[in-house]
């Protein structure tokens, strides 16, 4: 999917929500957040893929059932 696409998926998501608190939420991503998006070298791919396979073997991970009950707290 191209990103043209995505954003009039988004828009039309967008318009659907009636939560005045969610939209403040995202007017507050677009003003605050600056998204870098440099890619990663190979090596720090390698690096974040060998640090998420050691939390997944310590069991450092959050089920997506709980991430999504926490996000709904926010």
């Amino acid at each position: 999917m191209d990103i043209q696409t995505r954003k009039i998926e988004f828009i039309q998501e967008f318009l659907k929500v009636q939560s005045e608190e969610l939209i403040s939420q995202l007017e507050s991503v677009l003003k605050n957040k600056k998204i870098d998006f440099k890619p990663f070298t190979i090596d720090e791919f390698n690096e974040r893929i060998d640090k998420s396979m050691e939390d997944s073997k310590n069991n450092r991970v959050t089920e997506t059932s709980n991430l999504l009950s926490e996000i709904k707290q926010w």
